[in-house]
């Protein structure tokens, strides 16, 4: 799994499961954007720093549910890297409020950068990855709530249900432009999104026992799947979710 010789945008790559493909892409010879915004900028700023040892990675700022700044962003990486050949739509956000209670900002909040910034993100790399002429992938960071209820997340779980529709009609339309798109849906993952569940035990006994495999995942697990479909060892992969789980999504209580 080489990436030698490409470049890749990771969104929200300055904490977490994003951190973590940033540092493995890099081991795997890629040139890497650290997407941040307003968080986790130092973290960024050194991660970039310290990848561009191995090839020349940057850290930049960008609100993905801004066009202006997505474009940029995207422009950015195929002048100041040479080519953009992979996109990890990763950053997200995630609020709890029960669905009688939910306000309209916090629902749009959630939504443009859930499944909008997906969208802006894929449309941006996706016109520089055709105009180059030499393909692509692009791995959404989407979720096992994508097919998986969690009451108090309905926002949430409505934005990932369309982030899989989504890289499933995005897989048809660009594999003319051999553009691969595919979806890793990461379960219980330690990252700092799940820092309030990892404090309460009680949440994390009950993780360990819906969750078959008996643990939370860590995102260098979630890092070495997504490396899989960016790399051309996935070249005939496109159009699919993989689920990253420990098999949650499989879950059933015996009777």
């Amino acid at each position: 799994m080489d990436l030698t010789g490409k470049n890749a945008i990771i969104t929200g790559a300055g904490s977490g499961i994003g951190y973590a493909i940033a540092e493995r892409f890099s081991e795997a010879g890629a040139g890497v954007c650290i997407n941040y915004y307003r968080q986790y900028a130092q973290e960024a700023h050194d991660l970039a720093a310290r990848l561009s040892g191995k090839a020349r990675s940057i850290a930049y700022e960008a609100d993905i549910s801004k066009p202006a700044q997505v474009k940029a962003m995207a422009e950015a990486v195929r002048d100041q890297l040479g080519s953009l050949d992979v996109l990890v739509n990763n950053a997200g956000v995630e609020r709890s409020a029960p669905l009688l209670d939910i306000d309209e900002a916090t629902w749009d909040f959630m939504v443009s950068i859930d499944l909008k910034g997906v969208f802006l993100c894929t449309q941006a790399a996706g016109r520089v990855m055709r105009d180059q002429g030499r393909g692509g992938s692009i791995v959404n960071i989407s979720s096992v709530h994508e097919d998986v209820p969690f009451p108090g997340f309905a926002p949430y779980c409505a934005a990932k249900g369309g982030v899989r529709m989504f890289m499933r009609n995005a897989a048809v339309e660009l594999a003319p432009l051999r553009i691969r798109v595919n979806n890793v849906a990461p379960g219980a993952i330690e990252t700092p999104i799940n820092a309030a569940t990892l404090k309460d035990p009680e949440k994390v006994a009950t993780l360990g026992r819906i969750i078959p495999a008996g643990r939370m995942g860590k995102p260098a697990e979630v890092a070495e799947v997504a490396l899989f479909l960016a790399s051309d060892a996935a070249a005939y992969v496109t159009g699919s979710t993989y689920y990253v789980d420990g098999g949650m999504v499989r879950y059933a209580q015996p009777l």
